[in-house]
């Protein structure tokens, strides 16, 4: 019996919205209860999704947080791959923070003309606390000519015996990352912009 991921709604400008169902898996040689959830998160901005994907797209998006969010996410190496699908990211979590010390993410689609990244969790993270599937997705979405937004969803499924582990689950650290991605790139564009008329 295959799974598929359920289809986000819409989010909330600034909400987080949650969606919890019980999946009942069937394997050839046992039965397992597990529990799937989506989380999503939405932000606004002023800027033109080409400008936003420009950071979001490929690797540049693990180069800048850590330097711009060192206490969400203080380190992220880049292990393989040119910022296409199968490219693998080693991603360190702050210390003192619950759970894991990090986790290993695969690119698994990007979608340069939708403007859609999605990255899989393969090794550590919330895999080590009864997770099975760990997923982030990514969208970033033209509204007007110079404004856009960044859609941030986890998708995810745990085994029901771990099912109290969902509640860690939060969009927290993406909504910051959005929020500070797009004052980046505006900063960015004013300076450009300052250095165009001198």
């Amino acid at each position: 019996m295959s799974h598929s991921w359920m289809t986000l709604p819409d989010c909330n400008f600034h909400k987080e919205t949650t969606m919890q169902r019980e999946l009942l898996a069937l394997h050839p040689t046992d039965l397992t209860r597990s529990m799937e959830g989506s989380l999503c998160h939405e932000f606004e901005t002023d800027l033109p999704a080409a400008d936003v994907w420009q950071v979001y797209g490929g690797l540049r998006l693990g180069q800048l947080v850590p330097q711009l969010l060192p206490h969400v996410l203080p380190k992220v190496d880049h292990l393989e791959g040119d910022g296409g699908v199968g490219t693998v990211l080693l991603v360190y979590f702050p210390p003192g923070a619950a759970g894991p010390r990090t986790h290993k993410e695969v690119f698994t689609k990007i979608d340069n003309e939708n403007y859609i990244k999605e990255a899989t969790v393969v090794e550590g993270g919330f895999l080590d606390l009864g997770f099975k599937k760990f997923m982030f997705r990514l969208e970033i979405i033209a509204k007007e000519e110079n404004s856009s937004l960044i859609r941030s969803s986890i998708e995810y499924e745990v085994n029901d015996d771990h099912k109290s582990n969902a509640s860690l689950v939060s969009t927290g650290a993406l909504a910051a990352i959005a929020e500070v991605i797009t004052k980046y790139i505006k900063e960015q564009k004013s300076s450009k912009q300052g250095a165009d008329k001198d």
